[in-house]
């Protein structure tokens, strides 16, 4: 079965992390995509690296399968008039250049919407379009400071700590393909695309959620707690006896109790103190040391099966070694191998997004640079053999 966005072709302008985030998640779900790379060097994450496989960055490949790699220099007025037959034939056009870019280029939104009306034009940026910060240069750890992610992340008392991914990046993505999808439903009925405003640091601080609901409440500052959930007690990680670390989510009382008998601890359940979970966040500093001490007498797995059997919402701290390995993971498919061209068989992050009707699927691996440059000029545009070479010759593409 096809998946559920075929027929839609997306022109992706972008590169690094975010836009490539989602255009990649557009072409999972269907669509097709026609990556723009600058000739010679494409995106810069092909040279991030090591680790490199056979000379390809595992950076580029873990966000780039399911497109098509077409090299164009749109400083060049014949690269330009590429870009605006490309743009006539598409149905989003994705970019993530510093302001005034696109304008610089001509290939702003006013420009290609003259091009084709339908088109809906995505721009991401770490600012937004607008306002007084707009033309500063932003990267995720930047704007995790600037957002609030950091301000809330690491242990007390010690420096704040930049969240392992780079989750303003992917979480703009995110937005981007949301507000596309959007967009492409919108325009089902009004027939007319839109221009489309992404920025890093919004995104970022939509992410505050329950805890900018905790600062507008009190108007003080959470604090970092490092894994310690600061509205649910005990809701945090524990060091086990091997040295490991488990995590536990007693999200209600009920839960409260059931966690009590299985780690034979009832009275806790009874405890004036405890028996609520208001009175465990007041009193965490009392139950939070005796479960501490409590959970380094056993080891993880044995703690695992033992709240497991008792209904307690418990997790393992995996390594990634341990998340690849895991028999749900496995079974869910969040693995998959694929091959490449140059770097052989290699393995990727699988498809989050399962249909009952559409089938969301792998059909590429992310593509060399300029690979697809004949298909892409050839058989869409239908430019002959000798005007590609000219084109070649001339380092348009």
């Amino acid at each position: 079965m096809a998946g559920p966005l075929e027929g839609i072709r997306v022109l992706d302008a972008s590169r690094v992390l975010t836009g490539p985030f989602c255009s990649m998640v557009l072409g999972d779900l269907g669509a097709e995509v026609i990556k723009i790379e600058i000739p010679k060097t494409g995106d810069d994450t092909r040279q991030w690296g090591p680790p490199f496989i056979h000379g390809e960055s595992s950076y580029f490949l873990s966000v780039n399968r399911n497109k098509k790699s077409i090299t164009l220099d749109l400083s060049k007025e014949k690269g330009r008039e590429i870009l605006y037959a490309l743009a006539e034939k598409s149905d989003v056009f994705l970019e993530n250049f510093r302001p005034g870019v696109t304008e610089r280029l001509q290939v702003d939104y006013p420009t290609l919407a003259k091009k084709n009306p339908r088109l809906i034009y995505c721009s991401i940026t770490s600012f937004g379009g607008s306002g007084e910060y707009r033309d500063r240069i932003g990267y995720d750890i930047v704007l995790q400071a600037m957002g609030g992610l950091m301000g809330i992340t690491g242990e007390p008392g010690r420096p704040p700590v930049r969240i392992g991914v780079a989750l303003s990046d992917i979480g703009a993505g995110m937005y981007a393909t949301i507000a596309i999808l959007a967009a492409l439903a919108s325009r089902a009925h009004a027939d007319k695309g839109q221009c489309i405003d992404i920025s890093l640091l919004d995104s970022t601080v939509s992410f505050m959620t329950y805890m900018a609901g905790n600062y507008f409440a009190t108007g003080k500052n959470p604090e970092r707690m490092g894994s310690a959930h600061p509205t649910i007690v005990p809701y945090q990680c524990f060091e086990t006896s091997d040295e490991q670390f488990i995590t536990v989510a007693i999200g209600n009382d009920k839960l409260f109790q059931n966690f009590c008998k299985a780690i034979h601890r009832e009275s806790l359940a009874d405890d004036q103190r405890f028996s609520t979970n208001p009175g465990r966040v007041i009193n965490r500093g009392e139950l939070v040391p005796l479960l501490e001490e409590l959970f380094k007498q056993k080891p993880r797995d044995e703690w695992l099966r033992i709240l497991t059997e008792g209904g307690v919402p418990a997790g393992p701290v995996y390594s990634l070694q341990e998340v690849f390995s895991d028999p749900q993971i496995l079974h869910r498919e969040m693995i998959v191998r694929i091959k490449h061209p140059a770097a052989g068989e290699i393995s990727q992050i699988g498809i989050p997004m399962k249909f009952s009707n559409t089938t969301p699927e792998i059909r590429s691996p992310p593509p060399l640079l300029g690979e697809h440059v004949e298909y892409v000029l050839g058989t869409l545009l239908g430019y002959d053999e000798k005007r590609i070479a000219q084109l070649r010759s001339e380092g348009v593409v």
